[in-house]
């Protein structure tokens, strides 16, 4: 009985791990697309995100929920990787596992702790400057500053690179993550092959993606 519970619990925390990590992709994907429109059209991006940067649901729900959601799915991530390393036997340091699971799959605890600093310095760059600006400082309302704070995160080298490699952490964290969630959540069926191609597809295009709207900023300095 008190393996039982033991196993229901541990199933749970897998299953709001993934849908956590579901959760965050949806925001992964609508920030992607609007950092997308800057490569194509200052104006678009200015639009957008005004619209994102004073809308009060924006600003005081769904800002807070990201957060929270942010900081839950890497809790869980560490809760679960403890109680994995706790679980394997003495023997299993002879286990090659480079042999039977890829880097990413071994390693999500690493890609994952150099997410979350990106996410932090993200954050406080973007988000808290944000704040600032509009709370503290009490700046007027500017529709079209976007673009170029923007641009202007990107005029270091350094800070591209840092930029992109972060990005690049991330693809090899969705490329193990984005799939096993499904697998966590039980879905398996006649779709299953078709979401492993979308989640294999989505962890290559979306962080690529980042990085190259990142160098387009770098390399077209206003």
């Amino acid at each position: 009985m008190a393996n039982s519970a033991v196993l229901k619990s541990s199933i749970a925390k897998k299953v709001a791990m993934a849908l956590s990590g579901l959760f965050l992709i949806s925001f992964l994907s609508l920030h992607f697309f609007i950092n997308l429109t800057s490569v194509f059209s200052a104006e678009t991006f200015n639009t957008m995100s005004h619209f994102m940067g004073y809308n009060p649901i924006i600003q005081f729900v769904m800002q807070p929920v990201l957060v929270a959601g942010v900081v839950f799915h890497f809790v869980m991530g560490f809760v679960l990787d403890l109680k994995n390393r706790s679980a394997r036997p003495i023997a299993y340091a002879k286990y090659n596992g480079a042999a039977n699971a890829s880097w990413a799959s071994r390693n999500m605890i690493v890609s994952g702790l150099v997410v979350l600093a990106f996410l932090g310095l993200h954050f406080y760059d973007f988000w808290i400057q944000e704040i600032v600006y509009k709370y503290v400082d009490v700046n007027a309302i500017e529709p079209t500053r976007y673009y170029e704070e923007l641009n202007h995160k990107f005029t270091s080298p350094i800070r591209t690179g840092l930029y992109s490699f972060a990005f690049l952490l991330l693809s090899m964290h969705l490329w193990h993550g984005f799939n096993s969630s499904f697998q966590s959540v039980g879905f398996n069926n006649k779709y299953s092959k078709a979401l492993h191609k979308l989640g294999y597809t989505f962890a290559i295009v979306v962080p690529f993606g980042f990085i190259v709207i990142a160098l387009f900023h770098h390399f077209n300095q206003i």
